[in-house]
This record gives structure tokens, sequence and C-alpha cells, in this order.
């Protein structure tokens, strides 16, 4: 698609966002309907597409990453949309009664959503059904490396959805920063801080308000009381659903020091539970592209050259070998084995930069207070998780540390509370969206103040005297 064609629908979706700009319930639940009827009708062509884009996803395993929360962000707003959007009622003070005080939630208009390739089906919708759902018109940009889901989410939201209602443009990535620098009245973002910031940038010159989720390194806090071998396995899934390509995976574990050799047991023995091969698992996502283990593998060998210790987990070790065939692609050859890394120091890439692959580094700490200084020394992570038992430790973590969310005992599971705001802070993003937080986000919340026709306001006007000073006095004692 080109430029000119993206603002000829932006023009087309501006145009009527103005046109009606009360947006009726009935519409919107509408809306929302198709888009689940989009989701019930082509999951399995979807699920192919995500496949075809990983070279090896297996249908189930975006089947619960990608479909089960869509259908539960579906179903949680379909159930509050008539209390989200009435207008509501706010006590007013007393000495502007007896006026009534009002916000009205109206849509702001036209949203854009530039999505991400790691979960392209939650994570190009999740935002778009909010926006809808407050009334908004919707323009997709889908990442390019996951063309054939890209593909897939234009032909089927063309198929449901008018173009001034919702529409999808596919192009690179100087598409996607001509789509952010158009003058839409909320943009979301998802994707990396470095590019973050280059949208917030772009959007700042239209005064556009944004939504950025931009990942960071969210670690992990085992106490020294907590269930080793629970913890691991609980770690060992988040870090390795998508392979590590998840913004809220674990990016690195603290551990009281002497126990380094107890979690990589604990941890060895999760993944072989798990994930009982790794190549030809379609459960085992493949890396995204081959540049991207490139890189995975140059931080490793980064770690190892400076002192690090690199352990590779291959659950097959010591086993007969097992024939698999990939079903497409090179997908196979980039499934990367799990990698435990313990030494690494601040210098490392890997303890720099969002890993965003099954690669887990390991920190030994003396003291919590060591834990916790380590955490803040850094910028501010889009999640953190805390393993133990002490509820008086478990408050001091949360009291000390500042993120986007918190698991308590497990690792990603706040993302799937829909009453749990979901967003970053600081360099891991602003502003949160899911459930009525993320309606709010999409909404202008007008204030209104009805006057009454026994309103007092004229014992405020000028000119000012005696009986103007006798009525402050009075409301200086009541207030």
């Amino acid at each position: 698609m080109t430029l000119a064609e993206i603002r000829s629908r932006f023009e087309l979706q501006r145009e009527a966002s103005r046109e009606q700009v009360d947006v009726p319930l009935l519409v919107r639940r509408e809306r929302l309907l198709r888009v689940r009827k989009l989701l019930d009708d082509n999951g399995p062509v979807l699920a192919a597409a995500v496949q075809a884009d990983f070279g090896m996803r297996s249908p189930r395993l975006t089947e619960v990453a990608d479909f089960l929360v869509l259908h539960t962000l579906l179903s949680h707003t379909l159930r509050h949309l008539s209390r989200w959007s009435r207008p509501h009622k706010v006590r007013t003070p007393l000495h502007l009664q007896p006026a009534r005080g009002y916000i009205y939630r109206q849509p702001l208009g036209v949203v854009g959503v530039i999505s991400p390739w790691n979960y392209p089906v939650q994570l190009a919708l999740a935002p778009a059904i909010t926006a809808l759902a407050a009334g908004n018109r919707v323009m997709l940009k889908p990442s390019e490396l996951t063309p054939h889901t890209s593909a897939q989410l234009a032909r089927l939201v063309a198929q449901f959805f008018t173009p001034d209602e919702f529409c999808v443009v596919q192009g690179n990535a100087d598409l996607a920063a001509q789509f952010a620098s158009l003058p839409f009245d909320h943009l979301v973002f998802t994707g990396s801080t470095a590019v973050g910031r280059k949208v917030a940038q772009a959007a700042a010159q239209h005064l556009t308000p944004t939504t950025l989720e931009l990942g960071g390194k969210s670690p992990c806090i085992i106490d020294g009381d907590c269930d080793m071998h629970d913890a691991a396995l609980k770690i060992a899934h988040g870090k390795l659903l998508n392979a590590g390509q998840t913004c809220i995976a674990p990016d690195y574990v603290l551990l009281p020091r002497g126990r380094e050799a107890e979690f990589s047991q604990a941890y060895r023995a999760a993944v072989a539970r798990l994930f009982p091969t790794i190549e030809g698992n379609g459960d085992y996502a493949s890396i995204i592209h081959a540049r991207h283990l490139e890189r995975l593998h140059t931080m490793l060998q980064q770690a190892q050259t400076q002192g690090a210790e690199v352990q590779v987990i291959d659950p097959t070790a010591g086993k007969p070998p097992v024939h698999t065939q990939g079903t497409l692609g090179d997908g196979v050859s980039r499934q990367m084995l799990p990698v435990l890394v313990f030494g690494a120091t601040s210098g490392m890439q890997l303890m720099q930069e969002e890993i965003f692959g099954p690669v887990l580094p390991v920190i030994a700490y003396e003291t919590l207070d060591d834990a916790i200084a380590h955490i803040n020394a850094g910028p501010r992570p889009l999640a953190l998780y805390w393993f133990g038992q002490s509820e008086t430790v478990r408050d001091d973590v949360l009291r000390r540390t500042v993120s986007g969310g918190v698991t308590v005992n497990d690792t990603l599971m706040h993302i799937a509370h829909d009453n749990l705001p979901f967003g970053g802070v600081g360099d891991s993003g602003w502003g949160a969206y899911h459930g009525e937080q993320g309606f709010l986000r999409f909404c202008h919340q007008k204030s209104v103040l009805v006057q009454s026709r026994w309103s007092m306001g004229s014992l405020f006007y000028p000119p000012y005297g005696p009986r103007f000073d006798h009525l402050m006095g009075m409301l200086r004692r009541w207030l």
C-alpha cells in the first residue's frame, strides 16, 4: 500500500469519525461481534499463517497464546460495555450545589495501531478490540516480519469491516514510520524501546497521545524459602513460551548465592517436562528470523568470552535420536535450545538489552537489598516476578521496586487478568490497556456541569464588598 493510499484511508476514517461523533452502544457491540466471528470462522487459517511466518509454531500454541487471550477479552468487554459507556455522575462540591456533574465517555476518533510480530494476531487485534469498543475507527499496521499473518489479517478485516470502520495497511519499516506520523487521535505501539522513541517523536508532531508497550529486562527474584522446583517450572514456562519471544518473559533470575546448582538442576528438569524434544516440536517455537538467531548466538559468544558459564540444555541428550521434519521452511534450524548463563556481568550485551530468546542469565545475590538494588539500578521493567512464601518479604519487594506489573509465585499470568491494566513505566512504556482501563485509554472523558435554575453563582459576581467577604468567611469554615 502506498503512502497516498494510507492517507486516503486515514482521511476516510477521520471524516467518518467527525460525522458520527456519538457511536451508539448497539453499533459498538455489533462491531465486536464481527471480530468474534472473524476469529471463530478463521482461526485455523490464521494459525496456519502464523506457522508459515515462524516456520515452527503449532496451532495449539497460537490457540493459547493468541486466540484464548482475544476470546477472553471479547467476552469481558461485551459483558461490561454498557456500564463502561454510560455517563458517570460525580459528586458536586458544596459551593457549586445544586448543580450536577457528569463525565461523558466519548470516542477519540481514529486510533492507529502498530503491532509486533511475536504474537501477531493477539497484539494486533487486542488494542483494536478495545478501541472499537470505545467507539473509535481503527487503522492497523501489522509487522512486516510476519507477512503471511499480516496478509490474512488484511484480507479478513476487509471482509468483515468497511474501510471507514477498521482497515489494515501493509508495508515495511519505512511505511510504518510514515504511518506513525499521521495525525491520529491516539496511537498504540508495541515493540522495542528504541523504535518506541521514534514513534513517540513522530506522534508528537501532531500532539497525538500514545500508548507504548516496550518490553524491557523483567527480573525474577527467588527468595530463600521458595520451592525451587515449582519456581523453576513456572520460570521455564514463562521464559520458553514462544521461545522467549515475549515482552513480559522473565529476562534474568536473581537467586540466593550458593543455590545456583540447585536452580540449574531444577530448570533442566522443568525444560525436559515441558519440552521432551526441541527439534521439530511445534510447541517450541522457532526464532522468528535468522538475523534474530544470530544476534542471540553473538550475545552468548560475547558472554562466554568474558568469563560467563554457558549451559546449553538439550532434553534429548543421552537418548536415542528423534528424527523429525520441519513443516515449513527452515523453522527447525531456528529452534534454539534453552540456555542458562551463570556469571553474567553488567558489561555484557545480554545484561544490557532485552534478550527476547530462550537465554536465561542467573545472577546470585547475598541479601535481598542487593537484589533490589540491582533492579533499581537499571531501567524500570515491564514485569517483575517474585517467588517465596513470606508476605513480609513480598510486600517489601513490591514497595521498593517499580515495574509495569507483577506476578507473585508465577510468571506471565497478570497479563491474563482482565481487570488488571497492562502497561509499562519509564523505558518499558507508558499508558495501560486491558479491561476498563483500556476502554478509558481510548475515550475522551468530557466533563459536563449542568447548572441549576436555583444556582447561587451570582453571589460570586462583582462588585465585591462586605457581603462577599462574609460569604467567603463562611465558605472557609465549611470547606
